[in-house]
């Protein structure tokens, strides 16, 4: 997975970390944030690599599927921007 990517997913997932199981949760976070394998994922947390995969592979579509839907991260990020062009307008105003 790109860098770029990974933060968009590693963003998406801090968002709607809720809506996922705890075992999601920790794989999500071993391999989003942790950068571990899935084969160090599967050895910490007692699973096969092909459920680390399953796993990794649902709850990323996961993350898309409800960011297309609700567009928060979206939203965050407009905001994000704003804020940030306010910000400069009003310090280019204090000089």
């Amino acid at each position: 997975m790109k860098v770029e990517e990974n933060v968009f997913y590693l963003k998406l997932f801090d968002l709607y970390r809720p809506l996922f199981s705890l075992t999601q949760q920790a794989v999500m976070e071993d391999f989003l944030a942790g950068d571990l394998t899935l084969s160090e994922i599967a050895q910490n947390q007692g699973i096969s690599r092909q459920a680390v995969k399953d796993c990794v592979d649902k709850s990323l579509k996961k993350l898309k599927d409800i960011e297309d839907k609700l567009q928060l991260g979206k939203r965050i990020a407009a905001l994000e921007q704003e804020l940030k062009e306010a910000k400069s307008r009003n310090k280019k105003g204090d000089n």
